[in-house]
């Protein structure tokens, strides 16, 4: 089995990302802690229209409203894989 290389994910639907499912509220749950949307490895943001940024979740392959990603997760939550790391870009 190959392992897959989920830094650099791809959507893998073919609809443009504009067009995917909004996550509902039966799969994002709030959360108290540091484990949101926005900490998650599958989370992401894309160009949209006029400029205004897509937040988007590739486990999923749907979009996540504005502001929901600052206080929900699913269950799929996963860290980034760059601060397991301790990645530091300001040093590099």
């Amino acid at each position: 089995m190959v392992p897959l290389n989920i830094s650099r994910l791809q959507p893998c639907r073919l609809a443009a990302i504009g067009d995917w499912p909004w996550l509902d509220q039966e799969v994002l749950r709030t959360s108290c802690s540091h484990q949101v949307c926005m900490t998650c490895h599958f989370f992401r943001h894309h160009p949209g229209a006029n400029g205004i940024a897509q937040l988007t979740c590739h486990l999923h392959q749907a979009l996540i409203a504005d502001g929901e990603h600052l206080t929900r997760s699913c269950s799929g939550w996963t860290a980034n894989r760059h601060r397991l790391r301790d990645w530091q870009p300001e040093v590099a």
